[in-house]
């Protein structure tokens, strides 16, 4: 089963939100160079299927990625 272009831009904008969301709670940029090349937002309707395929794929590695990168960072002994 496929998506349709709907589902796509739907699920594009929800990790717009995530990615947002993730930058507030953080105070860190997600490093998403290829997104950002790619030139389509959730926004960009005029935009094909394919295109916002790519770029769901991309930010959501770039969203994945940081988090890693998060969650392997050394965490301080003492008690909060």
């Amino acid at each position: 089963m496929t998506m349709k272009k709907q589902e796509l831009i739907h699920l594009h904008g929800l990790l717009a939100q995530v990615q947002n969301h993730y930058e507030e709670q953080t105070g860190q940029d997600v490093e998403h160079d290829r997104y950002t090349t790619l030139g389509v937002q959730p926004t960009s309707i005029h935009k094909s299927k394919t295109e916002h395929k790519e770029a769901v794929f991309a930010l959501a590695r770039g969203i994945t990625s940081e988090m890693t990168a998060e969650e392997t960072e050394p965490v301080s002994a003492a008690a909060d």
